[in-house]
């Protein structure tokens, strides 16, 4: 069975020009920030004027604006949802934040429409920065899921060792 995705959403898609599109909600979290990372793919309305903010407010939450790239997780049927995020490096060094984090962030992305954004159209939550890279154009970030496979199955095995009671 396929993703489920609303009629809006499609009729968006499948128009020739719109004002609605995908918006992409990032929410970075890791031990060493002090608070929660917020980040949007598009600039829906504006925040403030003194300093220039725009963004996307999401359930009460705003997610500020970003230029980035990103590709949308991909549903392989044997591997975890990865993709990669690509932010513009426009900002006085961008890539701190990477290099102070020394294991991975914990990311959770949320798709809606630019014209619904309380409406969610797909969820991935509990993805982790898997690869970080930066140069002077871009600031990448790879991130991907703990893939299934990796469980152990069945956890323990019911042998005399470590189960004698079980046999006689």
């Amino acid at each position: 069975m396929g993703r489920l995705i609303s009629l809006n959403a499609r009729q968006a898609m499948n128009a020739s020009a719109t004002d609605d599109g995908p918006v992409m909600l990032i929410k970075i979290t890791h031990a060493t920030l002090p608070a929660p990372v917020y980040l949007s793919s598009d600039p829906t309305m504006r925040f403030s004027m003194d300093p220039l903010r725009y963004g996307t407010r999401h359930q009460g939450q705003d997610y500020d604006f970003v230029i980035m790239g990103a590709i949308m997780p991909d549903d392989e049927k044997d591997s975890p949802p990865k993709t990669t995020l690509a932010f513009e490096n426009v900002a006085p060094d961008m890539a701190a934040p990477l290099r102070a984090i020394s294991s991975p962030a914990r990311i959770d992305l949320t798709v809606v429409m630019a014209l619904s954004p309380d409406v969610v159209e797909a969820r991935y939550t509990n993805l982790r920065g898997v690869k970080a890279s930066y140069d002077a154009d871009a600031v990448s970030l790879d991130i991907s899921r703990e893939p299934y496979t990796s469980e152990p199955w069945p956890s323990g095995r019911f042998s005399p060792a470590r189960f004698p009671g079980l046999f006689p």
